[in-house]
Formats: structure tokens, sequence, C-alpha cells
């Protein structure tokens, strides 16, 4: 048992990759007060849980009843990551945040962001979620391992949170120039990851349909 949480921990922890969310986090949330931000954080982590979870518990089950393979995660998930990095790489969505912080910051705004593309694709995305899945059916229906699971995505989730409010205080030390040049390196970098989804599950489908041999 100890063994298989210890490798949930390390798959969850990598595949999610607090430092690097954070860092998107940071890009996203330009603009907003500490208050609005860790709204902003709060509700992403919430939504995160509560949508890794039901996979945890309920995953396989939803797929295969609604015909959904792994590999449509990948993708799908590949394109939104992609879209949101290339408002960054073009500086669209720094653009959209300058516009939005001269705005009074609503409560629907700050739901959206959570949601949309904080909880879902960078946190609860493809990878996140693919991993939960396969960890779970480790599980092999024993209860006390499906809760523990649980517990491991609710640390990963709380290492998050931290890293987004230390990811404030990293805004501030890079000051603006900083964080438009940080911007731009990440959308490269989503870019890349996205199309990396997209490769993956690509791959999946093809494998799937010509097996070797």
């Amino acid at each position: 048992m100890f063994e298989t949480l210890k490798a949930a921990f390390t798959t969850l922890l990598v595949t999610i990759d607090p430092p690097g969310v954070a860092s998107v986090f940071l890009a996203l949330t330009a603009g907003m007060s500490f208050q609005a931000r860790r709204e902003v954080a709060l509700r992403a982590i919430s939504i995160a849980f509560a949508v890794l979870v039901l996979f945890a518990f309920a995953g396989r089950p939803i797929l295969n009843l609604l015909g959904i393979s792994i590999a449509a995660f990948q993708i799908a998930g590949g394109l939104l990551l992609f879209h949101i990095a290339v408002e960054m790489v073009f500086g669209r969505e720094e653009r959209n945040k300058k516009d939005f912080a001269s705005q009074a910051i609503t409560h629907d705004h700050i739901s959206n962001i959570a949601a949309f593309p904080l909880a879902i694709p960078l946190l609860a995305g493809p990878g996140s979620i693919t991993a939960t899945i396969l960890l779970a059916e480790r599980a092999d229906n024993h209860w006390s391992l499906f809760f523990a699971l649980a517990a491991v995505i609710a640390s990963i989730m709380a290492i998050t949170f931290l890293a987004f409010l230390f990811a404030d205080w990293f805004g501030r030390l890079l000051g603006a120039t900083g964080r438009i040049v940080l911007s731009r390196m990440l959308g490269v970098i989503l870019s890349a990851l996205a199309a990396q989804f997209v490769i993956d599950g690509v791959s999946t489908v093809a494998v799937l349909r010509n097996p070797p041999g």
C-alpha cells in the first residue's frame, strides 16, 4: 500500500507540476488584487480536487459509459492548452488582463478564470486525469486505497495552493517587464506541451487501430 501511495504522490506531483502551474497562474491573474488571486486559487484548487477525486472513484466507468478514450482527453486538452499558449505568446492574454484589471473584478470573472483554464485543463487536465484513473485502477476495488489516493490528491492540491501564494511574491520580484518576458516564455513552453498531448493522443489511437504484429 505504501509503495502504491508513494508512486501516486510522485506521479501526480510531476504531472501537475505546482511550480510550473504557479507561473502560469501568475500570468493569468496579472492585475488582480491579493484577495482576488487568493479566491481564484482556492476556487481552482477546489474544482481540480473535485474533478480528480471524481475520476479516481468513477473515471473508468464514466469514460466507458460515454465511449470516450483517454486518448481523446489528451487531444482535447492539448488543443485547449494550445489556444492559451497562442494568446500568451502574442501578448493577447496580457492585453486582455490589462483591460480586465481596469474594470471591477466581479464574482463571475473570478469563477470563470478559476474554472478555465486553471482548474481545467492546467490542474485537472488530460495528464493528471489519466494518471489518476490509472492509479485508481491499482486500488482494485479496495476502498481504503481509494480514500488514500484522495488524500494524496488533497496533499498535491495543498502544495499547489502554496505555490500559487508564492507566485504573487514572485511576481513582485520580477516586476512588469519580467512578467511579460515570463509570459512569452511560458507560452512557448505551453505550446510545446500542448503539441505533446496531441501527439500522444494521436499515437495512442494509431496503436489501438493498427496494433504491432
